[in-house]
């Protein structure tokens, strides 16, 4: 969160020598509006209240669980403003290959049951895999992992997101 600083910041930077051609802005009428500044090892996200163009910034951090992630993207953000690279997402923001599969794996399984397809359909569309028996199945550990797949996708859904969100 971008907020106007206390007047002892004098020499803050001002949001009028901020390079904002990159920058795309969503206004809203609560809490300010969110400027989303593009840059190629991950976007800077921030939320600006009214402030002057004139008037020196500070970055709000709030004294929660994700601080040291929000200490992180700050340092990124600086490093922008003083036009050096800005580094990699912090890393409780990126996720590995093996986690983003298994994300996706979850939305299509849970679009999958939400449809009505069965644990053995959803798993067939999503390993690529049909077994022949029925005892087969009940024994496969891809069973086992659909329905997990399928379970996860619901917690997701009903708020869990949000750990993800957080980087956890």
């Amino acid at each position: 969160m971008l907020e106007a600083a206390p007047a002892v910041f004098r020499t803050a930077r001002r949001l009028e020598q901020l390079d904002l051609t990159d920058a795309t802005l969503h206004a809203h009428r609560d809490d300010g509006s969110a400027i989303i500044l593009a840059d190629p090892d991950g976007d800077h996200y921030l939320i600006a209240d009214a402030i002057s163009p004139a008037q020196p910034l500070a970055v709000l951090i709030p004294l929660d669980d994700s601080f040291h992630i929000r200490a992180e993207a700050a340092l990124r953000f600086q490093r922008r403003l003083f036009r050096r690279a800005a580094g990699p997402l912090p890393r409780a923001l990126t996720l590995t290959p093996r986690h983003r599969l298994r994300l996706v794996r979850m939305v299509r399984a849970l679009d999958g049951r939400s449809a009505g397809a069965t644990y053995r359909e959803i798993a067939w569309v999503l390993f690529n895999r049909q077994w022949q028996s029925a005892t087969e199945w009940k024994t496969s550990s891809i069973r086992a992992q659909t329905i997990r797949l399928v379970k996860d996708a619901h917690t997701m859904m009903r708020g869990g997101y949000l750990r993800l969100l957080a980087g956890r």
